[in-house]
């Protein structure tokens, strides 16, 4: 993992986000992210990190984007430590 490979499969979780019709109003609502938002935050690391957080949050999401996007269920942990905030210590 690197952060070019990072940044690349939190676009692809995106992605994924964008396409899930039940999902992706939670998440715009729990962010407050427009459409526009969307489209913008795709080219923004510290966005794409807030994507990887919020999904981070129920492994059963977790388990979904990871089986669409064909990784294993640690990859997501593993991209957000290269994304901005990722080298925080993590208190749980």
């Amino acid at each position: 993992m690197n952060t070019g490979r990072a940044e690349e499969v939190a676009l692809l979780a995106l992605g994924w986000l964008v396409g899930n019709d039940d999902l992706l109003p939670v998440f715009q609502g729990a962010s407050g992210a427009s459409a526009d938002d969307l489209r913008a935050g795709a080219q923004d690391p510290a966005f794409l990190a807030s994507v990887v957080d919020f999904l981070m949050l129920d492994d059963a999401w977790v388990i979904s984007v990871s089986d669409h996007l064909g990784l294993s269920y640690d990859t997501l942990f593993q991209v957000r430590q290269y994304l901005p905030g990722g080298d925080l210590p993590n208190w749980t």
